[in-house]
């Protein structure tokens, strides 16, 4: 992508106005947090988006700075209160860090009266302005709407794995959420590159228990590492048992067993960026057309637990593990097959919004 180009993505995704403020934040390594080689091209990469957005700043009269903090080591753990500080001050920020900042950003731009408009891109590398960057995202926007509508006022979410495991996700009570990679209006968090819409399942917290019951979130959750294939066996919402052999199982098991939240099943989300491709980096996986699940963190997406992670786990065709079959089943037990075996059908997205 030549400077044309981002000069193109920057005005149709962030469109910054003279007398803004914008903000491109980093993270670095330090202590036992080691650098990396794509880490490394990160903060380079980000250094050509300041130097093209100073450009940009100069003809249309908007400000820009850049800003570094110490990494936080985990995804969506807190980022200093300082910088929360000056996030505020900032009418944009662009946040190009090894580990995802969203719950901290999300939060900052919900505020009332709030004049600051985030996009994250946690692990964002320079290939990907080849590809998911390079979309066309008015209509990533179209499909992303078409999605929040189909996961409006469902009861819950069937879902086949190519593995043969099955779970069954209870999603009443709540509401999707769409991240279309739009970030022109106060308020506006987005995940960049962009393209996904997503709902958080019914957790069953005590304050909405003795209203709706039990969480009928139930099922297998199987997750593909180097050492093979570990399974989650969920039952109300909840990661109860770790199924594997390996240091990997235990430690996943010990991981859980320091923060109990961390066991909570926290999103359903579905991509549809058709530039996106599976690499292994879950910015741009969840963002293939297709499925991914999350643990930890919802609140940030209209659910009930607080965490200090929220891990996505992505299952697009082509991955190790794929979603094979996603069925959507309404209040009136209306059923809408979204995903099957030939991945995500764009033909059920393209007259919903």
């Amino acid at each position: 992508m030549n400077e044309d180009d981002r000069i193109k993505l920057f005005e149709d995704v962030f469109s910054p106005k003279k007398n803004e403020r914008v903000l491109v934040l980093i993270d670095k390594p330090h202590d036992d947090i080691l650098d990396n080689d794509k880490w490394v091209k990160r903060r380079e990469m980000a250094k050509e988006w300041v130097s093209t957005l100073k450009k940009m700043g100069e003809k249309k009269g908007f400000f820009v700075e850049m800003s570094m903090y110490p990494a936080t080591g985990v995804n969506n753990s807190q980022i200093p209160d300082g910088i929360k500080d000056l996030v505020k001050k900032y009418q944009l920020v662009i946040a190009m860090t090894e580990f995802s900042a969203s719950s901290s950003l999300m939060p900052i731009c919900r505020q009332e009266n709030s004049t600051t408009r985030c996009a994250s891109m946690p692990g964002v590398e320079k290939r990907m302005e080849e590809t998911a960057l390079r979309a066309d995202y008015s209509q990533v926007r179209h499909y992303a709407y078409a999605i929040e509508n189909l996961l409006s006022g469902l009861d819950r979410a069937e879902i086949d794995f190519s593995n043969g495991d099955h779970l069954c996700l209870d999603l009443r009570n709540r509401s999707p959420n769409v991240d279309t990679g739009e970030c022109k209006k106060a308020g506006q968090t987005i995940n960049f590159p962009s393209g996904e819409g997503c709902i958080a399942p019914y957790e069953a917290v005590a304050s909405e228990i003795d209203m709706f019951g039990e969480s009928r979130t139930t099922g297998f959750l199987p997750v593909f590492y180097d050492e093979g294939i570990i399974r989650y066996e969920i039952k109300n919402n909840t990661i109860r048992r770790v199924h594997g052999n390996g240091a990997k199982a235990k430690k996943m098991e010990r991981f859980f067993d320091n923060y109990p939240c961390r066991r909570n099943i926290a999103e359903l989300g579905i991509g549809c960026n058709p530039d996106a491709v599976v690499t292994g980096n879950v910015l741009e996986d969840e963002k293939v057309p297709g499925l991914h699940i999350a643990y930890g963190m919802s609140s940030h997406l209209g659910g009930k637990i607080d965490c200090d992670v929220h891990q996505d786990i992505c299952y697009p065709k082509g991955a190790p593990i794929a979603a094979t079959s996603l069925v959507l089943i309404g209040k009136d037990e209306r059923k809408t097959r979204l995903i099957d075996e030939d991945g995500l059908r764009f033909d059920l997205l393209i007259d919903k919004h």
